[in-house]
């Protein structure tokens, strides 16, 4: 079940928090419950995605995105993703969270997130790009943007990020079947 509670918790966090410009990064602190964790006595894969939505519900709530959204009749949806999982994440153990909008191109948004533990050494990371939908239908991003700050252009992509666009424009779609 998604932690409904838990998105609250940091959504209610955030209103406290200072407001955002939208390439700013957001700074979030997490703890892997008893209910995160797998087999292995590690924070599951799947549930290191969801503690990544926290990290994005937040910055939403901190750069005017979900206002913005409202206003509009935009929502956002995850369109791709690239992870590496590094560092063990244990049960009861603390992560701190960075998350920001890295820029955004005619079809997609594209966000960066990491986790760090208390050594300072980063556990996760994924770069993550999403839709802007009016109802069911994909829009550009442009038109999101527009409603959240008019006239603001996405900075220029660091190399890593387009170069992961350009392979992904690459891949078949829909893939192929044997």
């Amino acid at each position: 079940m998604y932690p409904f509670i838990r998105a609250f918790y940091h959504m209610a966090r955030a209103r406290r928090m200072p407001k955002l410009t939208p390439f700013e990064t957001h700074v979030s602190e997490h703890i892997c419950w008893p209910w995160d964790i797998d087999l292995w006595m590690e924070l599951n894969n799947g549930r290191t995605l969801t503690l990544f939505d926290m990290g994005r519900v937040g910055r939403f709530m901190r750069d005017g995105s979900r206002e913005a959204a409202k206003e509009g009749g935009f929502g956002l949806a995850v369109a791709g993703a690239s992870v590496r999982y590094r560092k063990r994440v244990t049960m009861f153990q603390k992560v701190k969270m960075y998350t920001k909008t890295v820029g955004y191109d005619d079809k997609f948004l594209y966000m960066e997130q990491s986790m760090w533990n208390s050594k300072g050494e980063c556990c996760n990371h994924i770069l993550l790009r999403a839709a802007v939908l009016d109802g069911r239908k994909m829009v550009a991003p442009q038109k999101f943007v527009d409603v959240l700050q008019p006239g603001l252009q996405s900075p220029p992509f660091p190399a890593w990020v387009q170069a992961w666009i350009d392979a992904d424009n690459t891949r078949p779609w829909p893939p192929e079947k044997d």
